[in-house]
């Protein structure tokens, strides 16, 4: 099976012709921008709210196989992470859930219509240059209008090919093994077609048992032991085959991009160790494919237009064999179209206004047929004042209009969603800013929330999340002192979410049910804290730590019993810590990520207590030349102390596990 999923025939790469350079344009971090040859001017313009980033260096010694395992190290963020090489894991951002999340690949967000949860464990680290993660909204007003909407945005950027003189190609073949029966081969190669285009291309393949042992035990509440026991978790397998192909062109007034992604994969569904019942009959198998276009011009210095259209296919298979059940084969099919245009018009060198529209037509067929028709207008500027006082606000109007075959669709809706975002420097040295924003956001039900026979609702409220944060931000940079860089920063911040939706999984992973909360109170702090520190035989060390406390709680109804507890699994505390040594070609690089304790359901009582959970994973890299060829090798050792822990109740997470791999490039 796994080589019919590598014979991918008829592929037509469809491709958009477009621009690069934007004179005096904002430049996001999380872009890059590798311009060889060609001489692009651009006006440098940091973000109001900073966001966090991993890359490069920090990605590639980090315990990082999915792009979940890379977000743990933010603050702020909950990871969902039903276990194993094959569980589904999704990610939200204080707490207001997964569905208020953007995930932006290449600057078009990934969507999902049918349950609104974007299953991250499906994207590799291997193709990704940069992950960053914005609370609010990106700071740059030259975006889609659908960027406006979203709580918080994670962008996920890959590799651009950068070749040095005299290069034309690449080609980089790696190959990972280790726990769980791992197999994971990679290949990536990247061409140079002229001087201003360039190509890439992507594959990797995933085949792991998922099989690995876990002590499943449990007390009443009484204290008495019912279950204590060490098995080994099985229906957890994963044969996946991925492929990424990009083409990049610049022109002397902007750039241009085409991109093709398909993701085909087959599952075992780890369902929940429940009442000592270890049997699952459940499979899933997954068809993801897009291809997605850019296209950005100056049309004046003044004036800059981009355009970015997608088109995208789901094809979803469920099976449930368990004899003990009803059988399942359920199929899905979803589709997407989605087209943005964006423009940004500079009034003056320090004052920019700009206005985009999107449109996105969802269809989902099988099991339901329903179409949702989405528009969005969006308006926005922002001001400067040197680096002293930067300004943005923006305007999201949204407009949604749905059909549903053989039933009652839901009404249509309009809503409009404002930001202002803040930031001021009182001096010029130190680096030392306070920052602040105010934002509307507003999260539409998905096709599962409105219309499942089982749950649904065709007149189910839509979510809104209103955040206020204010924060500090501290820099210190010395390049010639073996105190080379000093960073604290913290957020205060207050969300206010109305008809709150949250999900849980209803029996199978696959299914969720969708219960309404109405009213949750969220308030918490953000710390970050990292040094960069020049020590004696050259040796780098750098430290990272994260810590989030949120106070998360239900006030819809003061007579129900959970009335002001902590909603489900959001820990009151969790954190993490980086720790990496480099000496010359050596990468030694130590991780812990801390959960705290929470309550895996409304009622904060001792029945529906989770406990605490830790884990400590380590890596060691080291690069080397053999005749003009590079080789990079690693070792990890992943839950280092062979802890036991569920992020989610019932679904045991690995014991210590392996895993090493070696790349060469060429």
């Amino acid at each position: 099976m796994a080589t019919k999923r590598m014979k991918l025939k008829g592929l037509l790469l469809a491709m958009m012709v477009g621009v690069c350079q934007v004179s005096f344009a904002q430049t996001p971090l999380d872009s890059i921008q590798q311009l060889q040859e060609v001489v692009v001017t651009a006006q440098s313009y940091k973000d109001v709210i900073p966001a966090q980033t991993l890359g490069g260096k920090e990605l590639e010694v980090l315990r990082s196989h999915s792009v979940v395992d890379a977000l743990r190290y933010f603050s702020g963020v909950q990871i969902k992470d039903y276990g194993g090489v094959g569980g589904i894991k999704t990610v939200n951002i204080r707490s207001m859930g997964t569905n208020h999340m953007g995930v932006y690949y290449n600057g078009i967000e990934l969507g999902n219509a049918q349950n609104g949860q974007v299953d991250l464990g499906k994207f590799s680290l291997e193709n990704i240059e940069t992950v960053s993660l914005y609370n609010g909204q990106k700071s740059d007003i030259f975006q889609s209008a659908r960027e406006f909407g979203s709580a918080g945005s994670i962008y996920l950027t890959t590799k651009f090919p950068k070749f040095k003189a005299g290069e034309t190609s690449h080609l980089k073949v790696g190959l990972k093994a280790g726990s769980f029966d791992l197999f994971n081969p990679s290949v990536a190669f990247e061409y140079k077609l002229s001087r201003t285009m360039s190509m890439s291309f992507n594959a990797e393949w995933v085949n792991a048992s998922g099989k690995y042992k876990f002590r499943y035990r449990r007390v009443t509440p009484s204290g008495e032991l019912a279950y204590d026991t060490t098995a080994v978790r099985q229906n957890g397998d994963l044969d996946a085959v991925r492929f990424e192909g990009g083409v990049h062109g610049y022109l002397p007034n902007g750039r241009w991009k085409a991109y093709l992604y398909h993701y085909n994969s087959e599952r075992g569904v780890p369902g929940a160790i429940v009442n000592n019942v270890w049997r699952r009959g459940e499979r899933l198998w997954d068809r993801n494919s897009f291809v997605q276009g850019m296209f950005e011009y100056d049309i004046t210095n003044k004036l800059q237009t981009k355009v970015n259209a997608k088109y995208a296919f789901d094809y979803t298979r469920y099976v449930n064999n368990d004899d003990k059940l009803i059988h399942v084969d359920n199929t899905y099919k979803q589709k997407e179209v989605y087209l943005s245009w964006a423009n940004k018009y500079e009034i003056l060198r320090n004052w920019d206004v700009s206005m985009a529209y999107d449109f996105q037509w969802n269809g989902l067929s099988e099991y339901m047929d329903v179409d949702r028709t989405t528009h969005w207008l969006s308006v926005a500027t922002a001001f400067s004042l040197g680096d002293c006082f930067k300004l943005q606000a923006s305007g999201l109007m949204t407009y949604v209009n749905e059909e549903q075959r053989d039933r009652d669709s839901a009404p249509d809706k309009v809503k409009f969603t404002p930001g202002v975002f803040m930031s001021y420097k009182p001096f010029k040295k130190p680096n030392f800013v306070v920052r602040a924003f105010y934002k509307q956001s507003y999260r539409m039900p998905t096709f599962n929330d409105l219309y499942y026979t089982d749950m649904g609702n065709a007149y189910l409220k839509p979510e809104t999340a209103i955040q206020y944060n204010v924060g500090l931000l501290y820099d210190l940079e010395r390049k010639n002192s073996w105190f080379k860089f000093f960073r604290v920063g913290t957020d205060l911040y207050y969300n206010d979410v109305r008809d709150k939706i949250v999900a849980y999984p209803k029996g199978q992973q696959f299914r969720w049910t969708m219960l309404n909360l109405g009213k949750v109170e969220i308030k918490g702090v953000d710390v970050q804290l990292g040094a960069t520190f020049g020590l004696p035989y050259d040796i780098d060390f750098t430290t990272k730590f994260q810590y989030t406390y949120q106070d998360a709680i239900d006030v819809t109804n003061p007579a129900d019993n959970y009335y002001r507890h902590q909603i489900p699994y959001i820990p009151w505390h969790s954190g993490s810590a980086i720790l990496m040594l480099d000496w010359k070609d050596w990468h030694l690089n130590y991780s812990f990520i801390y959960t705290g304790e929470r309550y895996n359901q409304q009622e904060n009582i001792r029945y529906n207590y989770t406990q605490p959970w830790y884990t400590s994973d380590i890596s060691l890299m080291k690069s080397f030349k053999i005749n003009n060829i590079n080789f990079k090798a690693t070792a990890e050792v992943n839950n280092l102390f062979s802890q036991d822990y569920d992020v989610i109740l019932n679904y045991p997470m690995p014991k210590r596990n392996y895993r090493f791999g070696i790349v060469v490039e060429l």
